[in-house]
């Protein structure tokens, strides 16, 4: 999973253990392609299976994996 943790690692920006949906936003933008908010809730709520609104790295590595 250390492959996983490096790269969720880089997209957590404020290093929470957990990617937002502003986090995923941000990250877009970076990598020059540019999404909405809702887009980013959306993307999230399909990796959450506990439903908090977060990505862990558990479910990170999961949809990687």
């Amino acid at each position: 999973m250390s492959d996983y943790a490096i790269t969720f690692g880089l997209v957590d920006a404020n290093k929470d253990g957990l990617i937002s949906a502003e986090e995923l936003v941000r990250l877009m933008e970076v990598l020059g392609q540019p999404i909405t908010l809702e887009a980013a809730q959306a993307g999230v709520a399909k990796l959450d299976s506990n439903g908090d609104g977060l990505i862990s790295l558990e479910e990170f590595g999961r949809f990687l994996h």
